[in-house]
């Protein structure tokens, strides 16, 4: 994600290992004392006219400690306001930052991190030195050396995995759009390669299987760094509130889930051959969000999610999977965190949250295993609503009354997940995690794309007027007519954003128009179906898909030609 850096104290300098993992080195010190003792990685995340959110990574290379403080001093007028995963208390320009009961323990080797909120004015000079328990750290740049991938952690990690580096174009993806009429303006991009079944493994139906996918991403990576972007996806019960999407393992299988799934995946990932990509791993689409918006009493409830929350399964498979794939050095996690159009609102956005921390600390696993979150996956979610704010209001109407944004506080993706990124860090999750954002097929564009605000005479002519996203409903998600190619792929193009992806290929159906009989576990579900007139979850709208769908993950030749002609930017 995009970051200032620090200005690089001392001696302490990242070079590319022989696997191109970036390594610590110190120049030779004949008094032998070249150990150094901390270093301190201070960044500025995000800043305005009047105040900033910085992160800080500590890391302890002296003895282990079971409490800590961090001191610095600012040469400004800087006022820590707001903190977390820290007790700050600031003195003058003098600023304590000590742990909570909950991370005292700093390891030998280990890190730390927490972040605050500050206000200031004229310049915000960045602090000039650090202490850990009074001893002077360094502080480490963020550059990533060799690496060119932005900070490193001691695994070898860096901050954000994107950044200078290519990201693996999947050949059989690329041929399929190649093959189309116009296809080879985007056959180039790079998409990601979805495991949604124990048979992807290996390769189903001819198809490759993730070692070949590794070996092409070493082929595709020569001296550079590469990134390879995997959908791990197949969870007992999955997808409990759609059919299209259906997996294959029943409700209680979390042992072959864990067995013959995950620790397959694990092993190979793991093999030495592939230590030099970068391998983004994007966990388990659409589960823990069902488990928050359709149980219980909620309109939109469904037995079948409802039994995923009571057996706990959903959240034991995320917590195996983040474990196991995260002790893997050059595995990058991602959980999913829905979209704006589904965890936007106040009763969703914070208990979200809260249930991914509780996966990411179930079945061993930790919140240093989770690299960020990512947001629309496979679905539609403008990236940015320019013609109107949720802050808008039309003839003394609040947008959030609009029966398009019906009280959710956020519009588009790229305000939720900067916003949600928040959120997560309040509730434990690493002060420097990413997000990414799928903009495969939310651009909007066309002869349908508005080119200015809607007309004020009611809040809903103004709203719907002007939004990009031309859905019926932002509860509809299934091969929506009208969409469009969304912003390419990219690093760091955002605060708080570590790349925009392509994870749901383009091109690939969201599930079958009618039922089609297959080997897959996937089911028909009605909001594929173009006729449909709606359920609670789409506020009993129509359904807006295209007509004569294949089954989810299979090539849909005429979605394809329109997100090329609807794409935002234009090709």
């Amino acid at each position: 994600m995009s970051r200032t850096k620090t200005a690089l104290l001392g001696a302490l300098v990242l070079l590319a290992g022989a696997s191109g993992t970036a390594v610590a080195a110190v120049p030779a010190d004949p008094a032998g004392i070249a150990a150094i003792p901390c270093t301190v990685d201070y960044k500025v995340q995000n800043q305005w006219d009047t105040g900033f959110t910085a992160a800080v990574t500590v890391t302890n290379n002296s003895a282990a400690k079971t409490s800590w403080a961090v001191k610095w001093a600012y040469a400004g007028n800087q006022k820590v306001t707001s903190g977390w995963n820290a007790k700050i208390s600031q003195s003058g320009t003098a600023v304590t930052a000590a742990n909570e009961t909950y991370n005292g323990t700093l390891a030998t080797g280990g890190s730390v991190s927490f972040g605050f909120n500050a206000s200031y004015s004229g310049t915000n000079a960045l602090p000039s030195s650090f202490t850990l328990d009074g001893v002077t750290c360094n502080v480490d740049d963020g550059s990533g050396g060799g690496g060119g991938g932005g900070g490193s952690d001691p695994s070898g990690r860096v901050d954000n995995p994107y950044a200078g580096a290519k990201v693996y174009v999947n050949p059989e993806w690329s041929a399929k759009a190649a093959a189309e009429t116009g296809g080879s303006r985007i056959s180039n991009q790079p998409t990601g390669v979805w495991l949604d079944r124990i048979a992807a493994i290996n390769g189903a139906g001819g198809s490759m299987g993730l070692r070949a996918h590794l070996d092409a991403a070493l082929a595709q990576k020569g001296s550079g760094e590469e990134v390879v972007q995997l959908v791990v996806y197949d969870l007992p019960g999955r997808d409990c509130a759609a059919l299209a999407s259906n997996g294959e393992l029943g409700p209680t299988e979390i042992d072959k889930y864990k067995t013959q799934f995950i620790d397959p995946i694990a092993a190979i990932l793991a093999d030495s051959k592939y230590a030099s990509l970068r391998i983004v791993t994007t966990l388990e689409i659409d589960s823990l969000p069902n488990l928050v918006t359709n149980t219980g009493s909620r309109a939109t409830a469904t037995p079948q999610c409802d039994t995923m929350l009571a057996n706990g399964n959903y959240v034991k498979g995320v917590g195996y999977a983040l474990a196991k794939l995260g002790a893997i050095p050059n595995v990058y996690n991602y959980l999913d965190a829905g979209h704006h159009g589904w965890i936007g609102w106040d009763d969703n956005f914070g208990a979200s949250a809260t249930l991914f921390k509780q996966a990411a600390t179930s079945e061993g696993a930790t919140v240093d295993d989770v690299a960020g979150f990512i947001t629309n996956t496979a679905n539609y979610s403008a990236l940015k609503e320019n013609n109107f704010t949720i802050n808008d209001s039309v003839n003394g109407t609040s947008v959030r009354q609009s029966k398009w944004v019906d009280w959710n506080r956020y519009v588009d993706e790229l305000s939720f997940a900067q916003a949600f990124r928040n959120q997560l860090v309040s509730v434990g999750f690493n002060s420097g995690i990413g997000m990414l954002i799928d903009t495969s097929r939310n651009g909007w564009g066309g002869t349908a794309r508005p080119t200015g605000p809607g007309a004020t005479t009611s809040v809903d002519t103004y709203v719907d007027g002007g939004r990009y996203d031309r859905r019926i409903h932002v509860g509809n998600w299934c091969n929506q007519a009208g969409a469009g190619l969304g912003e390419r792929p990219q690093a760091s193009p955002a605060t708080g954003i570590d790349a925009y992806v392509w994870m749901k290929p383009p091109g690939e159906s969201d599930g079958s128009s009618s039922a089609i009989a297959n080997d897959e576990g996937k089911g028909f579900d009605r909001m594929c179906d173009p006729t449909y007139t709606g359920n609670p979850r789409n506020n009993n709208n129509m359904s807006g898909a295209l007509p004569n769908a294949p089954l989810s993950g299979h090539w849909f030749s005429a979605q394809f030609q329109q997100l090329m002609t609807n794409a935002y930017p234009p090709l």
